[in-house]
């Protein structure tokens, strides 16, 4: 299941005023990027857990974004927790990215790639949720191939 068309027409009109003359999009979706170390997660819940006695329990989450993919480049942009899309907070040009091959993860429910820009040391993950899965098959096949 994707995007429903109300939030992608929000999408399309948030990205249209940034698209280069003959610049298309290819590809819009929901996704999360980045990671959170099991550490992280673990100390946050500890720390919140004392704090309220226990009363309240606190997770940490890679941040959800709006995927737009065009055919000249990347852009993420808030989610703002599922809402209208937001600011833009990336934007990459396609011809330095490369993705690892899709793959399933947490059960099989998401699917998830890492994105490597020329240049740069690390990758940054990017993990599609169960109502957009399919739409990381497509935004991973759709780079080169991360060496």
């Amino acid at each position: 299941m994707a995007m429903n068309a109300r939030r992608t027409g929000q999408l399309l009109e948030t990205s249209a005023p940034l698209l280069a003359p003959g610049e298309q999009v290819e590809l819009t979706s929901l996704a999360s990027v980045g990671t959170v170390s099991v550490r992280k997660q673990a100390l946050t819940a500890i720390v919140v857990g004392v704090l309220t006695l226990g009363m309240v329990m606190a997770t940490v989450r890679p941040r959800a974004v709006y995927v737009v993919l065009t055919n000249q480049r990347i852009l993420f942009f808030d989610a703002n927790r599922g809402g209208r899309p937001g600011k833009l907070l990336m934007n990459m040009a396609r011809a330095y990215v490369t993705a690892t091959a899709a793959e399933k993860t947490f059960l099989g429910l998401k699917v998830a790639t890492r994105l490597t820009v020329h240049g740069q040391e690390g990758a940054l993950k990017v993990e599609f949720p169960v109502q957009t899965r399919a739409d990381g098959h497509v935004f991973a096949g759709a780079l080169p191939v991360t060496h």
